[in-house]
């Protein structure tokens, strides 16, 4: 069914369930020469369909908006507390920003600076960073050592070196990874053991278990609260989203 056939549907269906139990009721002939009008007219008024399917998507926006809090409030416990995720900006803040990141993804490098922005302004928002590597074997090896690097190390040295892969140019190597923890005065080795631990393969599985529950197939994705934002949030957007929120809280 098109686009512009689902809106007619929609609106002659849903809006007046009388008339199109009158529809079917009508002869086939009759059917025929309501058919031929209905064409007629919608060539003169073209403009109605435009309208139609504006409602149509205004109300599939809005079912998507309500499931999508309704997956976020079901899994809110996993999504603020789940005892192994990165918890920083304010973490006694009034309102909860949760980022499921892959390091290798173009749109979370070109979110990065916006959220670091966004954070720092603010002052009051508790960024929960969700290691979600999808996009290969260089998203899960970045995932891998930085996870490493939080069990080893962590949670002030996870943040230098989650900064650091999101900039990362080039692959995520060995020859890399190796520059780059020594660089923070790290001891590559054990990192690089760690990385093929099973303490690390189950963060990484539950936070693809907790995607999938939350049907995120694509990075970044936000959860602001209860809201869902999936794909890249401009930095004036989230500002407002925030406020949003937080008005929303009281």
């Amino acid at each position: 069914m098109t686009r512009t056939l689902a809106a007619l549907v929609l609106t002659a269906g849903l809006a007046a369930p009388a008339a199109a139990q009158q529809f079917q009721d009508m002869s086939e002939a009759d059917r025929e020469a309501f058919g031929d009008a209905v064409r007629s007219y919608l060539l003169e008024n073209p403009e109605v369909l435009m309208e139609a399917i504006g409602v149509l998507e205004q109300r599939e926006a809005e079912a998507q908006a309500e499931a999508d809090r309704n997956l976020a409030l079901s899994n809110m416990e996993a999504l603020h507390d789940d005892g192994h995720s990165w918890v920083g900006g304010n973490p006694e803040g009034d309102v909860t920003l949760v980022e499921f990141i892959d390091y290798r993804c173009g749109y979370c490098r070109r979110a990065y600076p916006e959220v670091e922005e966004l954070i720092a302004a603010d002052g009051n928002i508790r960024l929960i960073l969700k290691e979600f590597p999808i996009l290969g074997e260089d998203s899960t090896k970045s995932s891998q050592f930085a996870i490493a690097v939080k069990q080893i190390h962590g949670d002030a040295i996870y943040k230098d070196i989650h900064d650091a892969l999101i900039t990362l140019r080039g692959e995520a190597n060995e020859e890399n990874l190796q520059r780059l923890a020594e660089g923070f005065g790290l001891d590559p080795q054990p990192i690089f053991e760690r990385m093929e631990s099973e303490e690390v393969a189950e963060v990484i599985s539950e936070n693809r278990a907790l995607a999938e529950e939350l049907q995120i197939t694509g990075t970044p994705t936000f959860v602001l609260e209860d809201q869902m934002l999936r794909g890249y949030v401009p930095l004036a957007q989230m500002e407002r989203l925030v406020e949003a929120a937080r008005d929303e809280r009281g």
